[in-house]
C-alpha cells in the first residue's frame, strides 16, 4: 500500500498532506458490498487510528482519533482536488481531563458546534466557513465529576434530539455488578449501587457549559455498556445497540458451556425513552430463546425468568460480543429507498468467543418501515477482516468502528487497526434496487465470523491439553486470545514480554490480585481489565503460568505452587506503570 505523507509546520503544529494510494483506485470493490454499492480508500492509513466520523454540510470529514497525542484529539480532512480521494488532513484539539487508555469516542455535529468526548468529558468547537479547523477556544460541555475509577465502559458516545437536549451514557465500571469483580461463582449485589449514578444515559442541556453529571437527568437505567448511540428523526426517539455482558461460562461454568457464552448474551438493539429500564446487571436478553432472563449473579440458569419479566425488551437481539460501536441512521437520498431512516450499525467485532471463531466485524442494517423498526436484520458490508474463520481477534485486518454520511451522498466507514476510511457511494439505478441487488450480502450470513456456530464441528479448542492448558483456555484465552497474541488497546500479548518471562513475582500477583490500572507492553498501551484470580488453587496458578512461560514462543522457567503461595500471602508491591 502507498502513502506519501509530509509534515508541515503550521499554526497548529500538525499539517499532514495525504496523496491517496494508488491500489485503492484499482481496486474499488475492496468491501463486499449490496449491488450498486462502489467502495474506494478515501484514507490509508491514519496513524492515530480512526474511531468515530462527521461529516460537515461544507464537506469536511471530521475523524475522533482512537487516543490523543500531542498532535491532537481530531482531525479535519478533505479531498481538495474532488478525485474521491482525501488529500488534506490537519490533527487539532485536546482534552482538559483524559484518562490513559484507548475509549476515547463520540463525534457529532450539532447547532453550528463540533462536539466530541473523551473518557471524562464532552466538549465542542465552534465550526466555521471559512476554516476546516476550528479557530476558536475549546468549549467543556460535560465533565464527569466522579469517575468509577476503572476503565470498564467509560466511552461517552452522544446524541442530539430535536429539543435542545444532549444525551451520555455513563456506562457501568463491572461486568455484572460482583464485588470483587469477575469472579466465578461470585453472587452480584443486590440492589446494585452502580446503578445510581452508572449503567445508564443521561440527558443534558445541549448549550449549556461546565456541566456535570448532578446537573443532568437520569434518562434511562440497566444498561451496561453504550457506543453505538443515534437519535432517529423519523419517529423522534432515542436508540441504541448495547454490549451486553460476558463471562457466562468462565464465571458460572456449573451453569453455562462454552458454546453459550461465545453466543450469549445478546447485543441489543432498543428504542430508549424516559425511565426506561432495561435490566442490568439483573438480567440479560438471550437472542436465541427470544427472552430476557435472570443472570447468574443473582440466581439465573439460563431459563429462569424471574423479576426479569418487569425489564424492557430489545427490538432486536444480535449474536453476542459483535461489539456494536457506532449506529447511524440514514436522513438521505441518495441511497436507494429502501436505506431510507434505516440503522446502520458498525459491529467492531469480538475478542472472547474462544473457543470457536470470532464473530462479527461488519457493517448491519436495519430497515424502517411503516414507522418502525423491522426485525430482519442485513449484512450491508463486510470484508473488513479479509480472513474467514476469525481465530484470534488480530486475524482481522480491519474492523470497523465509525459510520458517517455527506451531504453529496457518500457513506464513510473507519477503521480502528490501520486506521483506513473508506468512502462508499451507490452507483446503480434506484428505481430497480431490490432483493435481488441485496441477495449476495444475505449469503454472508453463512461466513463463520457472522453465522451461528455449530457446538461441534466449528469448535477450535483441541480435545487433548498440556498441564496448564485447560486453564488458560477457560479463564485467560478469552482476552489473550487461543494463540497469546491479545487484543490491541485492550489485552496485551503474553509472547515477546518481560512481563511474562521476566520477574516471577510480579506475574504472580498480576494472576493474583488483577489490574485495573492501563499496561505498556511493547510500547503499545493496553486498558482492559485484567480480573484477579485469588480463586484459582496455588497448584492451577502455577501451571497456567507456567504454561504461557513455555509457550507462545516463550522459554522461561517454570513457576511452583510454592512460590505462588509464598506470594499469595503478601500484598503487591508492584505498581503496573
Amino acid at each position: 500500500m502507498y502513502l506519501k505523507a509530509h509534515f508541515l509546520s503550521g499554526c497548529l503544529g500538525w499539517l499532514l498532506i495525504i496523496i491517496s494510494a494508488c491500489c485503492s483506485k484499482s481496486n474499488p470493490t475492496l468491501l463486499s458490498l449490496p449491488d450498486g454499492f462502489v467502495s474506494t480508500v478515501f484514507v490509508d492509513s491514519i496513524p492515530e487510528k480512526a474511531r468515530h466520523l462527521i461529516v460537515n454540510d461544507n464537506g469536511a470529514l471530521y475523524v475522533k482519533f482512537q487516543k490523543a497525542t500531542d498532535k491532537g484529539a481530531l482531525a479535519a480532512i478533505r479531498d481538495m482536488d474532488h478525485d474521491g480521494h482525501a488529500d488534506w488532513m490537519e490533527a487539532f484539539g485536546q482534552y482538559p481531563h483524559q484518562q490513559k487508555g484507548n475509549y476515547s469516542t463520540g463525534a457529532r455535529i450539532y447547532k453550528g458546534y463540533l462536539y466530541f468526548s473523551s473518557q471524562l468529558g464532552v466538549y465542542r468547537y465552534k465550526l466555521d466557513s471559512k476554516n476546516l479547523v476550528p479557530k476558536g477556544k475549546m468549549e467543556v460541555v460535560v465533565i464527569d465529576d466522579h469517575p468509577h475509577g476503572s476503565h470498564e465502559h467509560i466511552g461517552k458516545p452522544i446524541a442530539f434530539d430535536d429539543q435542545g437536549h444532549l444525551y451520555v451514557p455513563f456506562g457501568a465500571p463491572s461486568n455484572a455488578c460482583q464485588d470483587p469483580k469477575r469472579t466465578p461463582l461470585q453472587p452480584g449485589m443486590d440492589p446494585c449501587p452502580q446503578l445510581k449514578d452508572h449503567g445508564g444515559i443521561w440527558q443534558f442541556d445541549a448549550h449549556a457549559l461546565g456541566q456535570t453529571q448532578k446537573d443532568g437527568i437520569r434518562f434511562a437505567t440497566g444498561l451496561r455498556s453504550i457506543v453505538a448511540l443515534d437519535w432517529n428523526v423519523a419517529d423522534k426517539n432515542l436508540y441504541a445497540v448495547i454490549h451486553g455482558r460476558d463471562d457466562l461460562f468462565r464465571l458460572w461454568p456449573d451453569r453455562y458451556n462454552a458454546w453459550e457464552s461465545a453466543l450469549l448474551p445478546s447485543e441489543e438493539f432498543v428504542k430508549i425513552t424516559k425511565d426506561s429500564d432495561f435490566g442490568w446487571p439483573y438480567c440479560y436478553y438471550d437472542q436465541i430463546q427470544e427472552l430476557k432472563v435472570l443472570a447468574p449473579e443473582y440466581g439465573g440458569d439460563g431459563k429462569i425468568i424471574g423479576r426479569c419479566k418487569d425489564y424492557d425488551n430489545p427490538i432486536i437481539g444480535f449474536p453476542g460480543h459483535w461489539a456494536p460501536n457506532d449506529l447511524v441512521f440514514y436522513r438521505g437520498n441518495h441511497f436507494p429507498e429502501h436505506y431510507k431512516n434505516g440503522a446502520f450499525i458498525a459491529f467492531h467485532g469480538s475478542t472472547n468467543r474462544a473457543p470457536y471463531p470470532q464473530s462479527g466485524y461488519f457493517v448491519a442494517f436495519v430497515p424502517f418501515i411503516n414507522g418502525k423498526f423491522t426485525e430482519k436484520w442485513e449484512v450491508f458490508a463486510d470484508g473488513f477482516a479479509q480472513v474467514d474463520p476469525i481465530v484470534n481477534v488480530k486475524d482481522a485486518v480491519y474492523r470497523p468502528m465509525g459510520i458517517a454520511f455527506a451531504n453529496d451522498g457518500a457513506m464513510y466507514i473507519g477503521d480502528t487497526e490501520k486506521g483506513r476510511i473508506w468512502k462508499i457511494e451507490f452507483k446503480g439505478n434506484k428505481n430497480s434496487f431490490g432483493e435481488k441487488q441485496r441477495a449476495a450480502m444475505e449469503a454472508h450470513k453463512k461466513y463463520a465470523h457472522i453465522r451461528t456456530p455449530h457446538m461441534l464441528n466449528d469448535k477450535l479448542e483441541p480435545e487433548t491439553f498440556l498441564t496448564g492448558q485447560k486453564t488458560y483456555n477457560v479463564y485467560c484465552s478469552p482476552c489473550h486470545q487461543q494463540d497469546g497474541k491479545g487484543a490491541s488497546g485492550r489485552f496485551p500479548p503474553l509472547h515477546n514480554t518481560d512481563w511474562v518471562t521476566g520477574d516471577k513475582e510480579r506475574l504472580i500477583h498480576i494472576i493474583l490480585n488483577g489490574s485495573e490500572e492501563p499496561m505498556t507492553v511493547n510500547g503499545e498501551e493496553y486498558n482492559g481489565l485484567m480480573p484477579q484470580h485469588r480463586f484459582l488453587s496455588d497448584k492451577e496458578i502455577a501451571e497456567v503460568l507456567t504454561y504461557i512461560r513455555t509457550h507462545f514462543g516463550n522459554s522461561a522457567s517454570a513457576i511452583t505452587s510454592e512460590e505462588v503461595k509464598k506470594y499469595r500471602k503478601q500484598k503487591s508491591r508492584y505498581i503496573l506503570n
